[in-house]
């Protein structure tokens, strides 16, 4: 199986009583994680003043101004909603699209181009400026401070929206790493949860549990493909129907959680909550298990604002996010997303907005300034152009 077949983006995403399966909050108000995951705890002193700067510069602060006015000046140049390179660089030969990503094959290389498209209840939503380049870095970012925990595909990335990467047998099944019972689409624990599931995905859940609570330990609920949408596996089920071996399996799970482990410590860190996530893997020639795709990036995962979680979630509130959750609630009030052939158009505000959010915790995460790309030349040429100096470079 060639790697461009799996490099798609995940399915991924009242009043609420507190029941005895939710530990006492501290007083301080922190989310406290459990021991075995070595999780810091912000001091009770730091929280006020780093949750309001942190809520500040997200909902109304001159940086929010600056990308919102870059968003709507010269997002005409920068939207990438498509993407040709086999008609202008010479070695390219095919074209595999995807939800998000549009995948070449050089011969030896695959180039992953990730797009400014939107992805969510299987299907294509809208094009959202500079999220290709958001999640392009974002993952190079985690790329790098992950080789501790396993190999990544990643050859080079000659541009923002680009990465080169080494060619591997993609396993079938994608790893949703889960912290919290949250979601709303038709795979989300929530959502199974609620209609009375109590095994997913081979994990016993409690009686009990309310929307965005949080697990006793993280869990794996893995997904395969379905034609064009995710269908839920247990590991014994990956194993008979032969998507993996039993060995292939047990090494994949222990690196997808430890990922997640040391994912949710980083962002604590920085003040959010990775709440889920999944993770793609791949074989090389040498039989080695490698990590593909993307990692810990806002389409792939869904992030929460830490220091407000708990208050909120006493008080029957959703919590803070910053991904693409509220596009995702947006597009359910308004139409039947899975089934209604037409969809509405996202209103401006709310494509300018979800931009932003991208842009934030990228800035948030790396604690490095995104930068806005000069819009003068158009975005398809600088990519034909340095995709095709990288592959000379490659000879």
């Amino acid at each position: 199986m060639s790697m461009a077949a799996a490099l798609n983006p995940p399915k991924t995403p009242f009043k609420i009583n507190l029941t005895p399966a939710l530990p006492p909050p501290p007083t301080s108000s922190a989310l406290t994680f459990k021991p075995n995951n070595n999780f810091p705890t912000l001091s009770a002193a730091a929280q006020p003043q780093e949750h309001g700067a942190m809520l500040d510069t997200l909902l109304n602060s001159t940086r929010k101004n600056q990308v919102l006015h870059s968003i709507r000046t010269t997002s005409p140049f920068n939207c990438l909603s498509e993407t040709n390179l086999h008609h202008t660089v010479p070695t390219l030969t095919s074209k595999t699209r995807g939800k998000v990503r549009d995948i070449y094959d050089s011969g030896e290389y695959l180039i992953l181009v990730t797009t400014d498209r939107q992805s969510a209840f299987d299907r294509v939503l809208a094009s959202i400026p500079f999220k290709g380049q958001v999640l392009n870095q974002t993952s190079l970012w985690w790329f790098e401070r992950t080789q501790h925990i396993t190999a990544n595909a990643v050859v080079s990335t000659p541009d923002p929206n680009v990465t080169i990467a080494k060619k591997c047998s993609v396993f079938p099944v994608e790893f949703v790493a889960r912290g919290f019972v949250t979601g709303s689409t038709d795979t989300s624990l929530w959502t199974v949860y609620n209609k009375g599931i109590r095994n997913y995905c081979g994990n016993a859940l409690p009686d009990g549990l309310v929307k965005n609570q949080k697990l006793a330990e993280n869990i794996l609920t893995p997904t395969t493909k379905a034609a064009d949408h995710d269908v839920p596996v247990t590991p014994d089920e990956i194993i008979e129907r032969g998507l993996m071996t039993r060995a292939d399996y047990e090494e994949v799970s222990r690196k997808a959680l430890s990922l997640f482990e040391y994912g949710q410590r980083v962002a604590s860190e920085h003040g959010l909550i990775l709440v889920d996530t999944k993770y793609e893997f791949g074989k090389a020639e040498d039989g080695s298990i490698m990590l593909i795709d993307e990692v810990h990036t806002p389409d792939s995962s869904r992030y929460w604002i830490a220091n407000s979680y708990l208050e909120r979630f006493q008080n029957g509130l959703e919590p803070e996010n910053v991904d693409k959750e509220f596009l995702r609630l947006w597009f359910k009030n308004h139409c039947n997303p899975y089934e209604d052939e037409v969809l509405p158009e996202a209103p401006e505000d709310l494509v300018c907005e979800l931009s932003w959010r991208y842009i934030f915790l990228y800035e948030t995460i790396t604690k490095s300034k995104f930068e806005v790309l000069s819009s003068e030349e158009p975005i398809h040429e600088r990519i034909s152009r340095n995709v095709a100096s990288a592959l000379a470079s490659l000879k």
